[in-house]
């Protein structure tokens, strides 16, 4: 459960302003229709992200516990830095793909905008941090429709309330947090 909970409020912290929330806004005014939107953000989510989650685990599975360990700790505080870079949308990625029906668009632009974005790399950390590939992927999937959805609901007038800055820095604080306690040890041998 950890795991899950972790995963859900860790990417959906991290999610808000990044470029794929750029991309939810720029979906929902070009398309207007929310619901294939929606369903494409989710099966481009859950397909990029088991596959992140499935490298988590197989690199847990080649590297030994103590050098994980570190690998791991320094790539959530590397995590923590990245999250406070903003994001821009690149709009070819969109007018490329537009052909293909607003479900089709959404899943081909969302599951190429995710590919070595930050949620995708605390996806595979998540993974292997926990070793509970399942729970990290339904989490990081939720949170990434926690963040998305309401952008596709509601679009600039939502965001435009929120506190960017703040949100970005208590996603690298809970980013930092979650590097100092693996790099400390803590919880070893919970999972």
């Amino acid at each position: 459960m950890q795991a899950f909970l972790v995963s859900t409020g860790v990417v959906a912290l991290a999610e808000i302003g990044d470029k794929t929330q750029l991309l939810a806004f720029v979906l929902a005014a070009r398309f207007r229709r929310p619901w294939p939107i929606i369903a494409g953000i989710l099966c481009a989510t859950l397909l990029n992200h088991g596959l992140a989650g499935a490298l988590g685990s197989w690199i847990t599975s080649m590297v030994q516990p103590s050098t994980l360990r570190w690998v791991l700790g320094a790539s959530f505080i590397a995590m923590a830095a990245w999250v406070l870079i903003p994001d821009k949308i690149d709009e070819e990625e969109i007018s490329s793909a537009s052909r293909l029906g607003v479900f089709g668009t959404t899943l081909i632009a969302f599951f190429l905008a995710e590919m070595g974005d930050k949620t995708q790399v605390a996806t595979v950390a998540l993974a292997a941090n926990y070793a509970a590939v399942t729970s990290v992927v339904l989490g990081t999937t939720l949170g990434m429709l926690i963040a998305n959805v309401p952008a596709v609901l509601i679009a600039r007038k939502f965001v435009e309330r929120i506190p960017m800055r703040l949100v970005h820095t208590l996603a690298a604080v809970i980013f930092l947090l979650l590097g100092i306690l693996t790099l400390s040890g803590v919880g070893q041998g919970l999972y």
